[in-house]
């Protein structure tokens, strides 16, 4: 019987703390190899900005099209409450089809969280496919985890270009680095970027180092070309900052103790929404085709009601939020508490069957859902809204993404003109987000038991 063909291609990318384990990191950083990665870091970083930036492009291109300008054609002067129903069926009914007969089944489920790690290059089309057709017709989900896998996969088809041969660790820090260059673009900041990867990696000490310098140096040239692309084009590059808060002098003691009620009541929403996303995922992962655009149906519906109930129109609920962030927070003056506690419900339930069915990132509807938090909380006696929008981000992304480094300082950052007061506040709402998530999130399943040596099958004995 003839030897099985080896397969042909790059080799998938190792988890970076395999790749790393087996290296010692001075050597390796003293090596004329890493000097190599680093220049070859620096060059990714361009072409995979452009990308990214071409990506985010074309899916808000989609979105305006869609939701802004085709309701004129049907003589809308907007578009009615019901009008994401039938583009959010399409949606699932594309997504589904991409994620069915497309290599790769669409990338990471955002049910799973923020994964690291990038697709195969022949995987990257079904990626993409199908993170525009959710993201593109007003799926509740973000853009990062398809920008993780576009920068991943395309770092790894660099090097593989480059040298068909080139070790392990040479692909997983290259493409380490496309992801960082891509995220960095989406979150306006490579620290940003940096914070995220740096805890999702799970890699510690110099291996961390190895990894994190060539992706800094990767995100930061690309974010230059993601700025100059923003500017020659005249569409402009994203920022996460909140610009118009009032002034916040410092925290007092009884915002820390509103801030520790956010933390917990962020975990508690975080891990309905996530136990949802994961239980819903068990009835549409065997039957994508058919129930994903359910799926879409139900979020069009869900963004119905809350435009029946609010007279807020269907953004507010449809879309990751990224978009809609600032101006929430900038007419939180029109918002009542009775129509917050609504958009939370609704917008929640939307994310959780967003995370079971269709792809995407889970950081951005997290945000939106902290800030909305946060706005109710600066009704409190006490409390103001700076502070409770910076407890209610950080607790939401901590809870959520089971990220709390990264979120303390994405919470901290979006507040910048009010950063250093507002630190306590988020590291509160934080810690007490984190830990009760710890407590209340499902617990893995448990691996299978060891066969006992008095049930194992005893040799049989040789001879006759």
């Amino acid at each position: 019987m003839p030897a099985p063909t080896p397969p042909t291609g790059p080799a998938p990318a190792a988890t970076p703390a395999a790749a790393a384990a087996a290296l010692n990191p001075a050597e390796l950083l003293r090596s004329r190899q890493y000097i190599v990665i680093l220049l070859l870091s620096a060059i990714v970083g361009v072409p995979i900005s452009l990308a990214a930036y071409g990506f985010i492009q074309l899916v808000d291109v989609i979105q305006t099209g869609l939701y802004d300008h085709l309701p004129h054609v049907f003589g809308y002067q907007s578009a009615p409450d019901w009008w994401a129903i039938p583009l959010l069926a399409v949606s699932g009914l594309a997504v589904g089809a991409s994620i069915t007969y497309l290599p790769g089944t669409g990338g990471h489920s955002p049910a799973d969280g923020l994964q690291t790690g990038g697709p195969q290059p022949i995987e990257l089309f079904g990626v993409l496919a199908a993170a525009i057709a959710g993201l593109g017709l007003g799926i509740v989900l973000g853009p990062e985890a398809p920008l993780l896998a576009l920068g991943g996969g395309l770092g790894a088809l660099a090097v593989h270009l480059a040298k068909r041969d080139a070790p392990p660790m040479a692909s997983t820090v290259i493409a380490a680095a496309g992801s960082f260059a891509a995220l960095g673009t989406i979150f306006g900041s490579p620290l940003i970027a940096a914070f995220f990867l740096m805890e999702a990696v799970g890699v510690g000490g110099q291996l961390l180092s190895l990894i994190l310098v060539p992706g800094l140096l990767a995100s930061g040239i690309g974010a230059m070309v993601f700025i100059g692309m923003g500017r020659w084009t005249g569409l402009g590059s994203s920022t996460l900052s909140l610009p118009g808060l009032p002034a916040y002098p410092h925290p007092t003691f009884v915002q820390l103790l509103w801030a520790l009620a956010i933390g917990l009541v962020s975990a508690v929403l975080a891990t309905g929404i996530r136990r949802m996303g994961l239980y819903l995922r068990t009835f549409t992962a065997p039957r994508m085709l058919t129930l994903t655009p359910v799926a879409g149906v139900a979020v069009g519906v869900l963004a119905l009601v809350f435009a029946v109930i609010t007279h807020k129109g269907i953004t507010p609920v449809l879309f990751s939020g990224q978009s809609y962030l600032g101006t929430l927070v900038g007419h939180a003056a029109t918002w009542s508490v009775g129509a917050l506690l609504v958009l939370m419900v609704c917008k929640g339930l939307a994310y959780g069957i967003s995370l079971s069915s269709f792809r995407g990132g889970p950081v951005f509807p997290s945000l939106l859902l902290g800030a909305a938090i946060g706005l109710v909380f600066s009704h409190l006696p006490g409390m103001s809204i700076v502070p409770a929008i910076a407890a209610g981000i950080g607790g939401m992304g901590a809870a959520m993404l089971r990220l709390p480094l990264a979120s303390a300082m994405l919470a901290i950052l979006l507040l910048a003109q009010d950063a250093l007061a507002v630190s306590p506040i988020v590291i509160v709402s934080v810690v007490a987000a984190y830990v009760l998530g710890a407590w209340i999130a499902p617990k893995p399943a448990a691996p299978p038991p060891a066969p006992s040596p008095a049930t194992t099958p005893s040799p049989a004995p040789a001879g006759g």
